[in-house]
């Protein structure tokens, strides 16, 4: 659906441009009880896309993890390390399946042979314009782990594998604090015997 008439842009300006970018902006849009609201100014984060994958090998029902520095989770009084699904922004020309599959083998040196689309989310809307794919990626974990991750980028990762029954057990002990890790893996949850059927 089509909400573009429903918005007015009166305004976008660059308020900052570093690691991120973040863009001011005045609009208006329309109201539930008709008419138009006052102009509102908002800023927004603006760092494109992004695309996370939960490597799950069926066969033998494990799940890959990967753990590393988040600044956020540091400033926000959480543990600094986080238990994630491995991610990355989309780069241009790149469809969200390329960067599933790019990114598991920079994160974690694991190949996704088949992809299992969970859904796309918004990050948080009402800051950042970022919306995230997940997906579940087919993978074999056998020998997979050890630290990895591109020196460039600053990445210190470090990858380990599990029994899909203790990966739910740290969801629910509140060991995964990540969004889209906490999303593959209860999608995987209600999905999982369908999944490990199909890519027997």
């Amino acid at each position: 659906m089509d909400h573009t008439a429903d918005v007015e842009l009166i305004e976008k300006r660059e308020s900052f441009r570093g690691w991120f970018r973040l863009n001011t902006y005045r609009l208006r849009h329309r109201l539930f009880a008709g008419g138009w609201g006052k102009p509102i100014q908002r800023e927004v984060l603006e760092r494109g896309h992004a695309v996370a994958a939960l490597p799950y090998d069926p066969a033998l029902d494990k799940v890959v993890l990967i753990e590393q520095f988040r600044v956020g989770a540091y400033l926000g009084g959480d543990p600094a390390w986080l238990v994630e699904a491995v991610a990355g922004i989309v780069e241009p020309d790149e469809t969200p399946e390329d960067v599933a599959r790019r990114e598991a083998i920079e994160e974690a040196d694991c190949r996704l042979t088949d992809l299992a689309f969970v859904g796309k989310h918004y990050v948080s809307p009402g800051g950042t314009s970022e919306h995230c794919h997940v997906f579940i990626g087919r993978c074999d974990s056998a020998g997979l782990g050890g630290v990895h991750g591109l020196a460039d980028e600053g990445e210190d990762i470090r990858v380990f594998v599990v029994p899909f029954a203790e990966a739910k057990r740290m969801r629910e002990d509140g060991q995964i604090l990540a969004g889209p890790a906490v999303i593959a893996l209860l999608w995987l949850e209600l999905h999982r015997d369908e999944l490990r059927r199909r890519w027997r």
